[in-house]
């Protein structure tokens, strides 16, 4: 059986990890090394030469994100940030345009509206759960790229892949999708018919907030050549050890991801009638807009949810400042749960713009604790706003 025919949790463990042949070390060895001994000049031994060009513990993470999204190609970056911008440089000239949704991470904004729009590229946000207006945003023979994030960061809206898919490639446009949230166990965009996939590895991937990351993984052949071209050439690669961590966390990914997702929709269900809950974000209830959607494309609904708190920004600010088990800090996807205030943590790059976020809201990245302690230390916080 072929291993591109093995389960996700088989491929999670095996794709690109071969036992050390020298020692047959069953876990392969993390290479710290900046440049690689030639048998004579330009006659290198598994084509190795130079670190930024190569290296085998990225070379094994790269096997395993692309085996994992279904891609042909993947690419290992020092950030996720820097995993879009060498996505970006492959596929954007002055003059084009990109529709972006407008309920996104506020970095990945920021990154196009500070960088790219002075350098020429206008940035049009929109409304990506509704195709329509989606079809209207685009500028045929301007527009270049969709850019999705479903599930978005922080508002949980769900946006239709596969329709998306559709109408990017009518009009010739290469179709992203930032699959950070749901991770590749629970979404696969490429399936789905969408070009090409970005991570921030730092977050359900590594999974355990101990490595910084991000990847790019495509389906199209020539399209990869330049993403590998500008990784080379910008240099902005992860270290072997980032790698390493970033694929020991993946190993774990699907029971991870499994308890992440049954934890939170455990939480949300509890809160649907908390009175001091005015709206909870989470396509796992079956109030959400994009709940049938979700449950179409996904395999489970993930571990990141939004509140909104009926008290308003004071009572936001109060409850993100008062949990114990939730552990107030940005970033998410850890094992560890985590809350943070979007207005003034991941999202105030993008305060009076179309994406702010409203002051009233918090965001919880729930992690695999025994789900009692969750909830009481929830309830305890609440009870305190």
């Amino acid at each position: 059986m072929s291993q591109s025919n093995h389960g996700f949790s088989t491929r999670a463990i095996h794709a690109g990890q071969a036992f050390d042949p020298t020692t047959g070390a069953v876990v392969p060895p993390v290479y710290l090394t900046s440049t690689f001994v030639q048998d004579g000049i330009g006659n290198l031994r598994g084509g190795y030469e130079y670190a930024r060009g190569g290296n085998p513990t990225r070379d094994a993470l790269q096997e395993q994100l692309a085996s994992l999204e279904g891609g042909v190609a993947a690419f290992s970056f020092a950030s996720g940030l820097a995993a879009e911008d060498s996505l970006l440089r492959a596929l954007l000239n002055p003059g084009d345009n990109l529709v972006m949704t407008n309920d996104v991470y506020g970095g990945t904004h920021r990154l196009v509206n500070r960088v790219y729009v002075p350098w020429g590229v206008s940035l049009t946000t929109v409304e990506m759960s509704n195709v329509d207006a989606v079809r209207a945003a685009i500028r045929p023979g301007v527009t270049k790229a969709l850019w999705i994030e479903t599930p978005s960061n922080p508002l949980m809206k769900i946006s239709d892949i596969a329709a998306l898919a559709e109408l990017g490639h009518e009009f010739g446009l290469t179709v992203i999708v930032d699959n950070t949230f749901a991770s590749p166990y629970l979404q696969q965009p490429l399936a789905l018919g969408a070009d090409v996939v970005v991570h921030s590895t730092t977050k359900y991937l590594g999974g355990h907030s101990d490595v910084i990351g991000g990847a790019v993984v495509l389906r199209d052949e020539e399209l990869a050549a330049k993403v590998g071209f500008i990784q080379f050439g910008v240099g902005a690669v992860s270290g072997p050890l980032d790698a390493w961590l970033t694929i020991r966390g993946i190993k774990t990914l699907a029971v991870r991801v499994e308890r992440h997702s049954s934890n939170a929709l455990a939480i949300a269900e509890a809160l649907v009638e908390h009175p001091a809950i005015e709206r909870i974000y989470y396509p796992g209830l079956e109030s959400h807009p994009g709940h049938k959607l979700a449950a179409r494309q996904m395999k489970a609904f993930g571990g990141m949810m939004s509140l909104a708190l009926r008290g308003g920004a004071t009572a936001a600010r109060k409850f993100a400042e008062s949990t114990t088990v939730f552990q107030l800090a940005e970033s998410l996807g850890g094992v560890e749960s985590l809350i943070g205030y979007p207005s003034e943590m991941t999202h105030a790059s993008v305060r009076g713009t179309e994406l702010e976020v409203p002051a009233n809201i918090v965001r919880l990245s729930v992690g695999i604790e025994d789900v009692a302690d969750l909830l009481g230390d929830i309830n305890e916080s609440l009870d305190r706003v």
